[in-house]
């Protein structure tokens, strides 16, 4: 599950942090060593999410986490936008292809830019979200969520945490497309 052994967790930290599908994450048990670590991260994703359109933040988290090589993070938002927004056949499609929706496809590349290279981001990038429809607060939000996917993806890969079995019901086409690095753990 992870190169890291698990903790023993505070008491109740795996049952306040158990999925609504009823399963214990890897993530979570992962985190079980830096519960106020974890905590922190949720207050900042969620603040993050708050600001946002849902399909708008899961379009950049997703976008961030394929450009990270990011199995469980692609999974997770993958699953969100095929059961909210999209069909699996459409998510799975923007692993590889840009949206047809113009102002989809400059969010995505705009997220996946900062989560490869930051510190390329220009004005005319900007210039280029502005130009379809984004306000610079709209901006801020998508660079927010990509850069928090940066530290989320990043550091589950470098502790080996891998995808929870249960990202193996997703449809073949679907789980396939977003397992772009580590396996889903068996």
């Amino acid at each position: 599950m992870a190169y890291l052994a698990p903790s023993d967790p505070p008491e109740g930290f795996l049952e306040e942090n158990r999925s609504p599908a009823g399963h214990i994450p890897n993530f979570v048990t992962m985190f079980a060593a830096r519960p106020a670590v974890y905590d922190a991260w949720k207050q900042l994703n969620g603040a993050i999410k708050a600001s946002m359109d849902l399909r708008r933040y899961e379009l950049a988290t997703l976008a961030a986490a394929t450009a990270l090589k990011s199995s469980y993070c692609c999974l997770a938002h993958g699953q969100v936008l095929a059961e909210k927004f999209l069909t699996p056949d459409e998510v799975a499609a923007l692993v590889h292809e840009p949206s047809d929706d113009p102002v989809d496809r400059a969010v995505m590349s705009f997220a996946r830019k900062i989560a490869v290279a930051a510190h390329t981001i220009t004005e005319a990038d900007v210039d280029t979200l502005r130009a379809q429809g984004l306000s610079d607060e709209d901006i801020l939000d998508v660079a927010l969520a990509a850069a928090a996917r940066c530290f989320f993806s990043k550091t589950l890969d470098a502790t080996g945490t891998t995808p929870d079995p249960a990202y193996n019901s997703l449809p073949a086409t679907l789980r396939a497309a977003l397992t772009v690095g580590r396996p889903i753990d068996a």
